[in-house]
C-alpha cells in the first residue's frame, strides 16, 4: 500500500485479486468514496450509481461538466432491468452477446436512477464490464457503479494506475492497480431507444460486431469527432465536449499515407525550424525527424495501436513537447473508427488534408504557422 496526499493504491492481481483490497473498496464505495479501478478498457473513477452526493464527487474530482452522463457499471443481467425499464429483445441480445465486455448500452432510466447520474437525462448508459478486478469491486460492493474514466476532464483517459494518480492522486480515496488496461479505448456506447440502433461513441466493439446481431446501425456524426450545430445535450460520453487531450497542441494530419507523411514531415520541419518542440505519433516504423517519435505500430493490428494511444499522448507531455503531429487514421472498420474519433476529438477539430497541407506550407507557411499555434 502506498499513500499518496489522501490516496490508497492497492496493487492487485488482475486475475486473481486480493478479497482484502476488494473489500476494502467495496467498503469505500457503499460510504460515498471515491475509488479509481481497472477495467478492460481505461481506468474507471467509480461511486455508488444511486448515491446523488457520492456522484456529485465524481464530476468536482474530474472537473466535469454536469450534462455529461456517466455509465452505470453493472455485474450481472438482472442490475440492467433495475437501472433500465422496457428493455427489448434487442438490449438482450446483445448483452448476451457481448457482457460482459466493451459495449454500453443507452435504455430508458428506471426511476430508482439519480438525475445527477444521467445529468438529467431519460436515458441510462449501462454496461458490464469484462475485468475481474471490476466485476468483483461491483458484487462485494452491491451496488452498481457509476464510472467515468479516471482522469481530470478533457484529458487522455488512463491506461495505466500511475496516470490516475497523476491526474487525481488527491482527489480518491483508493486506487486499485492491476497493471494496464487490455483495450486501451472507452466502450462502445449503443443507443437503442429509438427503432435503429445508433453509435454514439466508437470504442472496443464494432459497428460490423453489432450489426451481426441487431442488423443495420447507424453512427452519430459526433463519433466521426465533431457535434453537429444545435445539439446541446450530450447522450453519452465522449459526444459533446473535447476529450482525451494532452496538454500539447494535437495537429491531426489525414489522406493517402504517403502524401500524410510527406505533410508531417513538412509541418515537422516548419515548427521545429520556429523553435518549436515536436513529437511525431506515426505508424508502420516509419522514421520521422523530430525532437520525440512515437509509433502505435502497424495499421494492420490496430488494436495494438489503440492500446498505445492514451499511454503516448501522455508520454508526449511528460516529454515537454509543445505540438504533437499525428498521422490520421481514415480506415472506419472495427476498432480504428475509434482511433480515428479519439485523434480528432483530442485535437480539438485541428484536422488538416495532407494535399491541401502540403499546398499551403509551400505558398504560406506563415498561414499554416498560425493556424497550428493558433497565434
Amino acid at each position: 500500500m502506498l499513500n499518496l496526499v489522501r490516496a490508497q493504491v492497492y496493487r492487485v492481481d488482475r486475475n486473481d485479486p486480493d478479497p482484502r483490497a476488494v473489500s476494502h473498496a467495496a467498503e469505500v464505495i457503499r460510504r460515498g468514496g471515491l475509488v479509481a479501478f481497472p477495467t478492460e478498457t481505461v481506468y474507471g473513477l467509480g461511486a455508488d450509481a444511486l448515491n446523488p452526493g457520492a456522484v456529485e464527487r465524481v464530476f468536482k474530482a474530474k472537473g466535469r461538466p454536469p450534462d455529461n452522463p456517466l455509465i452505470i457499471h453493472v455485474a450481472s443481467m438482472e442490475e440492467l432491468y433495475t437501472i433500465g425499464r422496457d428493455i427489448d429483445w434487442r438490449a438482450e441480445e446483445l448483452a448476451k452477446r457481448f457482457w460482459p465486455g466493451p459495449l454500453t448500452l443507452v435504455v430508458k432510466k428506471s426511476p430508482i436512477v439519480p438525475k445527477i447520474t444521467v445529468a438529467g437525462l431519460d436515458t441510462a448508459a449501462v454496461r458490464m464490464p469484462r475485468h475481474k478486478v471490476a466485476l468483483r469491486l461491483i458484487e462485494e460492493s452491491e451496488r452498481p457503479i457509476a464510472a467515468p474514466s479516471a482522469n481530470k476532464s478533457g484529458r487522455p483517459s488512463p491506461t495505466l494506475a500511475e496516470h490516475v494518480v497523476a491526474d487525481l492522486g488527491d482527489e480518491v480515496d483508493l486506487v486499485l492497480d492491476s497493471g494496464p488496461t487490455d483495450i486501451g479505448v472507452e466502450s462502445t456506447v449503443l443507443d437503442i431507444t429509438s427503432e435503429k440502433p445508433v453509435i454514439l461513441r466508437p470504442g472496443g466493439v464494432s459497428r460490423e460486431e453489432i450489426e451481426a446481431v441487431v442488423g443495420v446501425v447507424e453512427v452519430h456524426p459526433s463519433a466521426l469527432g465533431v457535434l453537429p450545430h444545435g445539439e446541446d445535450a450530450p447522450r453519452s460520453p465522449g459526444m459533446k465536449y473535447r476529450h482525451y487531450a494532452p496538454a500539447a497542441k494535437l495537429v491531426v494530419v489525414e489522406g493517402e499515407l504517403e502524401e500524410v507523411r510527406h505533410a508531417v514531415q513538412e509541418l515537422i520541419d516548419l515548427l521545429r525550424r520556429r523553435g518549436i518542440r515536436v513529437g511525431v505519433l506515426g505508424s508502420e516504423g516509419y522514421s520521422y525527424r523530430a525532437d520525440v517519435l512515437r509509433d502505435l505500430g502497424s495499421r494492420s493490428n490496430p488494436g495494438g495501436a489503440a492500446r498505445l494511444l492514451f499511454r503516448y499522448l501522455r508520454e508526449m507531455d511528460d516529454e515537454g513537447v509543445e505540438v504533437i503531429v499525428a498521422e490520421g487514421w481514415r480506415d472506419e472498420k472495427g476498432i480504428a473508427l475509434a482511433i480515428k474519433n479519439r485523434l480528432r476529438k483530442a485535437s480539438g477539430g485541428v484536422v488538416l488534408e495532407a494535399e491541401q497541407l502540403i499546398k499551403a506550407l509551400r505558398t504560406s507557411p506563415t498561414g499554416v504557422y498560425i493556424e497550428v499555434m493558433g497565434t
